[in-house]
């Protein structure tokens, strides 16, 4: 994933670009930068943030970087934001994007003789190649409209130029942007969480492809949203800031309902409600109140010397450190029938090691409920659950365990939560996880808890449904 910022101030907008910037750190985990435009040109820094916050590596760097307009950016994949010079004038560009073609694209420019600066792991940069696409055009409005077009997967971009930032969806609105205004100035985010505190109210949602040009006096449309929509449904669910919105719609609201869609189907007894820390505790106290049972805390996380939750990049160094950040509450624990709400169980493993801490602890039982259905498909548009093998998904494992096989025509049928096949899928990750029992939500029911129509939502990881 990652995450966008962007202001453009009458005075100078430093420290609100470095704060709306750092209120996206939980969105990725590699790199970090920041790009201002002052009387003196384009400046920016780039930091490697995998093992420390935002804000450490870039006090420094805030003498550096003044000026009245900028972009910021935390990605989990390339460095950036880039200063490029084209014919178009120098530019600043930063994106949340997944180019599934990339490199198709990247050999269609090699023949017509382009070359790129930025490549690391032996491919080209992401964001380097967005900006190639838009050179190829008479106008930024234009070569974004191009870019986004070649692209297949998702590209959301902010461009700081001369005239002052363009803000351009995907081109399907995979992931948001919204605009903010203060006296003085204008700002566009992923997170709506940055505006609060930097004293921004939120004005204008972007649709799915619209390019919005943001100056110190106001905003313009440049090109109107397109009908098609497909947002990703996890923003809600799982990966989204619990104070954001996303089409003026709460992120902690729709977990509220998606914990009580949980409880009125449920009738286990049990006797305390907790939520896997952090993003599964709104579910958890939406099925607590729905259900009148107890909410309480039998893990507690550990954020002074932990702070960041996906970090390393190496899978099984991952879950060491996910495993020493919770810490149970054995006077809690001891005894007691638990039922935990998590957003999703993606790969098992750090849930499976937390299912046996809880019985070491003295867990009576465990349950389990979770906020979307089982995950069977990988992510196409976003950098979430990416793996080179659709078998770390524990619900894809589960399928070829039942199955021994786990082509297309086999998982199709188990999206329907009906089907006897999905209660077996179910039954076999509540096995491996050591859990007394173990439900999904229903799709029809993560939606309604969402509040948009379904046509307007990408649930590819569930149903395989998508479209490009």
């Amino acid at each position: 994933m990652g995450g966008l910022f962007g202001c453009v101030m009458k005075s100078d907008c430093t420290m609100d670009l470095f704060y709306g910037t750092d209120y996206h750190s939980h969105l990725g985990t590699k790199r970090g930068g920041m790009a201002v435009k002052n009387s003196k040109g384009m400046a920016k820094a780039i930091k490697n943030i995998e093992n420390s916050y935002f804000r450490t590596k870039f006090e420094s760097e805030l003498p550096n970087l003044e000026g009245s307009r900028g972009i910021g950016v935390i990605s989990d994949t390339d460095s950036q934001p880039l200063i490029i010079g084209s014919h178009l004038g120098n530019f600043g560009i930063a994106t949340v994007a997944k180019i599934n073609n990339l490199d198709d694209l990247a050999r269609d420019a090699f023949k017509r003789g382009i070359h790129f600066s930025e490549v690391g792991e032996g491919r080209v940069n992401p964001t380097e190649l967005a900006a190639m696409l838009i050179n190829q055009e008479s106008s930024f409005v234009d070569g974004i409209k191009s870019a986004q077009a070649a692209v297949q997967g998702s590209c959301t971009m902010l461009l700081l130029t001369e005239k002052g930032i363009y803000a351009a969806r995907d081109r399907l609105g995979r992931t948001p942007l919204v605009l903010g205004k203060k006296e003085g100035g204008y700002a566009v985010t992923f997170e709506t969480t940055a505006f609060f505190n930097l004293g921004y109210e939120a004005v204008h949602y972007l649709g799915p492809g619209e390019i919005v040009l943001i100056t110190a006096e106001g905003y313009e449309t440049v090109n109107p949203p397109g009908d098609q929509m497909q947002i990703c449904s996890f923003l809600w669910v799982y990966y989204g800031y619990p104070a954001s919105s996303y089409e003026a719609i709460s992120v902690e609201g729709v977990r509220y309902r998606c914990g009580k869609a949980l409880a009125m189907t449920d009738d286990t007894p049990v006797d305390i409600v907790a939520g896997i820390p952090d993003s599964g505790i709104g579910h958890a106290i939406g099925y607590a109140n729905e259900k009148n049972i107890p909410y309480m805390r039998p893990f507690v996380k550990y954020t002074p010397t932990w702070p960041r939750s996906f970090m390393p990049q190496n899978q099984k160094d991952r879950d060491l450190v996910a495993r020493m950040k919770l810490i149970p509450v054995p006077a809690l624990i001891d005894g007691k029938r638990l039922m935990f709400c998590e957003d999703s169980i993606v790969r098992g493993t750090q849930l499976k090691d937390n299912v046996r801490i809880l019985y070491d602890s003295g867990a009576r039982e465990v349950h389990m409920r979770i906020a979307c259905p089982a995950l069977v498909y990988p992510c196409l548009f976003l950098n979430f659950s990416a793996s080179r093998s659709t078998l770390d998904l524990a619900g894809r494992k589960a399928i070829y365990d039942l199955e021994g096989r786990e082509q297309d025509d086999i998982i199709r049928g188990y999206a329907d939560p009906d089907a006897q096949k999905t209660e077996d899928m179910v039954e076999k990750i509540r096995e491996k996880l050591g859990l007394t029992s173990l439900e999904y939500q229903r799709l029809e029911d993560m939606v309604a808890a969402i509040g948009m129509p379904k046509e307007k939502l990408c649930t590819h990881c569930w149903d395989g449904s998508s479209y490009y």
